[in-house]
C-alpha cells in the first residue's frame, strides 16, 4: 500500500518520474490511461443514436431523453474541479480507479432499466452518476500521465493522448449504430470490457502513487458544482425554454452569480479547491482563452456537422460519423505535429498555427456546405480538424506544466472544466442562432410554393429541432394539397437548413479567429523544469520559444 507522502515529496516525485520507469511502463500506462477516458469521450455521443430506440422501446418523452442526455454533461461540468482535487489529495491513481469502476457499475445499471414509470426517472439518476465517474476518472488519468512523463517527452505522449481520446468522440456513432441493431442495451455495456483492459493495463503498469496532506475544500466544491451546475443547465435548455424565458435566465445569472461568490471564497480560504492565483501566470491565462474559444467550436461542431448530414445530405447515422471522420483525420494526424512543436519550441507556435489553421478551415467549409455534397466538403472538414489538432494538446499540456506545488490533478480539473463549460455554452448559443434561422429560411420557402403560414411554422419548427433520422421520413404523409407541396419542397427546405448551418459554422470560425488573438498574448516562455512546489511559473521563466 502506498504511503502518504509531504507536499514537496509530492512536487519532487512529479517533477522527476522515479528512475526506474522504463518505457514500456510509460507505453502501458498511457494505454490504460486512454482505455479508461475512452468510455468518457464516447458515451458522449453514443447515446443520442440511439436515442429514438430507447423512447419507443422504454415509453419516454422527448423531453424526458433530453434529460437523460443532459444529465450526463450536467454532472461532468460540475464535478470535474472536484476530481482533480481529490486526485491531488488521495492520489491520482485511486481516484482513476474509483471513478473507473463508478463509471463502469453506472453503465451497467443504466442497461439493466427496468420497463414501466421508473424507468425514466432510472436512466437519468445513473446517467448522473456516469458523469460524476467520468468527472473523477478523467483529471486522475491525465495527471497520472502527465506524472509519468518527464517535461521533454510529455508533449508528444499529451499529444497522443487527446488526439487519440479526441478522435474517440467520432466512434460513438459508429458503434451506437451497430449495436443498437442488437440492443440499445449494449451501448451501456460495451464499457465494461473496456474498464476491465484499462484496469488490468494499470495493474501491469506498476503505476506509482502520490498524494497531497491537505484538507478539501468542501465549501468550495458545493459552491463550483452548483454555479456549474446551474449555468450549464441554462445553457443547456435554452433552445427547449427559449432565451426570453425567466427560468432560462434565472439558471444562467444565477449560476455565474455563484461562479463569482465561488471566486472570491477561494481567494481568501487557506487550502481551497482551487489555487486561483494560477490565473496571475500570463501564459496560462493566454492557454485557458485559447481552449475556451476553440472548445466553442470543436465539441459543437460533432452535433451540428452530423445534424447537417442527416437532414441536408439524407445521410444515414452511420453514414454521419464517416461524414466527421474527415474532421478527425485531420486532428488526429496534427495532434501529434503539435506535440512535437511543443517539445521543441513552446506552446505559442503550436497555437497560432492551429487557431489559424481552424479559422480559415472552419470557414471554407461554411462556404461548401450549400453545395449538398460530402465529397466536396472533406478537405476543409480535415483542415479545420487539423487546426484543432495543432493546438489544443500544446494549450492543455503547457497549461498544466505550470501548475502549481505539482498539483497537476487540480490545474487539469480547473481546464477541463473551462472545455466543458466553453462547449456547453457552444452548443447552447449556436443552437439557438441555428433554430431561428432555420425556421425563417423555411417558412419563407413553404409560403413562397403556397402552404399556409401554419402549417409552414409547424414544418419549419420539426426541421430546426431534427436531431437525428432522415428528412424524407419527416415530410408529412397524405394525398392533401398541402402534404403534397410540403413533399415537393423538401429539396428546397435542405437547402434552407444547409444555409443556416453556414450561419454556425461561420460562427465557429470567428471563435477561432478570437483564439487566434489571444494566443498572439502569449508571453512566449515555455516550462524546459517543472514549476516550483509553492509558486507558479510565471512569465519569463523558463526558455523562450522561439516565435518572437
Amino acid at each position: 500500500m502506498p504511503t502518504d507522502k509531504s507536499h514537496s515529496d509530492a512536487g519532487r516525485s512529479a517533477a522527476h518520474p522515479p528512475a526506474g520507469r522504463s518505457d514500456a511502463n510509460r507505453a502501458l500506462t498511457l494505454a490504460a490511461m486512454l482505455f479508461a477516458v475512452s468510455m468518457t469521450f464516447i458515451d458522449q455521443t453514443i447515446v443520442s443514436i440511439a436515442a429514438p430506440r430507447i423512447i419507443d422501446e422504454l415509453g419516454l418523452s422527448s423531453s424526458g431523453m433530453q434529460w437523460v442526455v443532459n444529465a450526463y454533461l450536467l454532472a461532468l461540468a460540475a464535478f470535474f474541479a472536484l476530481g482533480g482535487r481529490l486526485s491531488d489529495i488521495l492520489g491520482h491513481r485511486r481516484v482513476m480507479v474509483a471513478g473507473t469502476l463508478l463509471f463502469v457499475l453506472s453503465s451497467v445499471l443504466c442497461g439493466c432499466v427496468p420497463e414501466g414509470d421508473f424507468a425514466q426517472s432510472w436512466l437519468i439518476i445513473f446517467r448522473a452518476t456516469q458523469g460524476l465517474g467520468a468527472a473523477l476518472m478523467f483529471p486522475a488519468a491525465l495527471a497520472v500521465v502527465i506524472a509519468v512523463f518527464p517535461v521533454d517527452k510529455r508533449g508528444r505522449a499529451l499529444a497522443l493522448f487527446f488526439g487519440i481520446s479526441g478522435a474517440l468522440t467520432a466512434v460513438g456513432p459508429l458503434l451506437g449504430g451497430w449495436l443498437t441493431g442488437w440492443t440499445w442495451r449494449a451501448i451501456f455495456w460495451v464499457n465494461v470490457p473496456v474498464a476491465v483492459i484499462a484496469l488490468v493495463l494499470a495493474a501491469m503498469a506498476r503505476i506509482p502513487e502520490t498524494r497531497r496532506r491537505e484538507k478539501l475544500d468542501v465549501p468550495g466544491a458545493v459552491l463550483i458544482a452548483v454555479g456549474m451546475g446551474l449555468s450549464v443547465l441554462g445553457f443547456q435548455q435554452a433552445s427547449a425554454w427559449g432565451w426570453s424565458s425567466v427560468l432560462t435566465w434565472l439558471c444562467i445569472v444565477g449560476g455565474l452569480a455563484v461562479l463569482v461568490v465561488f471566486c472570491r471564497y477561494e481567494l481568501r480560504v487557506e487550502e481551497p479547491l482551487i489555487k486561483l492565483r494560477v490565473f496571475k501566470d500570463r501564459a496560462f491565462t493566454v492557454d485557458m482563452l485559447v481552449l475556451f474559444f476553440a472548445m466553442l467550436a470543436f465539441v459543437p461542431v460533432f452535433f451540428f456537422a452530423s445534424v447537417y448530414a442527416q437532414v441536408s445530405l439524407s445521410a444515414s447515422p452511420n453514414q454521419a460519423a464517416l461524414y466527421l471522420l474527415y474532421f478527425f483525420i485531420g486532428f488526429g494526424i496534427a495532434s501529434q505535429w503539435g506535440g512535437r512543436i511543443l517539445d521543441r519550441r513552446g506552446a505559442r507556435p503550436a497555437m497560432k498555427l492551429g487557431t489559424a489553421l481552424g479559422a480559415v478551415g472552419f470557414a471554407l467549409w461554411a462556404n461548401k456546405l450549400t453545395d449538398l455534397s460530402m465529397h466536396d466538403q472533406w478537405p476543409y472538414a480535415a483542415l479545420a480538424g487539423a487546426g484543432i489538432g495543432f493546438l489544443l494538446a500544446p494549450a492543455s499540456t503547457d497549461a498544466v506544466n505550470r501548475s502549481i506545488g505539482a498539483s497537476y490533478g487540480e490545474v487539469t480539473g480547473v481546464t477541463q472544466t473551462v472545455r466543458n463549460y466553453a462547449a456547453s455554452v457552444g452548443i447552447a448559443v449556436f443552437g439557438t442562432i441555428l433554430t431561428h434561422v432555420t425556421t425563417d429560411r423555411v417558412v419563407e420557402t413553404l409560403t413562397s410554393r403556397g402552404v399556409p403560414e401554419g402549417p409552414a411554422g409547424q414544418a419549419a419548427r420539426s426541421v430546426a429541432e431534427a436531431v437525428t433520422g432522415h428528412p424524407d421520413t419527416q415530410a408529412p404523409s397524405g394525398d392533401g394539397r398541402i402534404a403534397t407541396l410540403m413533399r415537393d419542397s423538401m429539396d428546397a427546405v435542405r437547402l434552407d437548413f444547409a444555409e443556416a448551418n453556414q450561419w454556425v459554422f461561420y460562427g465557429m470560425a470567428i471563435a477561432l479567429a478570437i483564439a487566434y488573438l489571444c494566443a498572439h498574448r502569449h508571453p512566449g516562455t515555455r516550462v524546459t523544469g517543472e514549476a516550483p512546489t509553492d509558486e507558479p511559473v510565471r512569465p519569463g521563466r523558463g526558455a523562450p520559444d522561439g516565435s518572437g
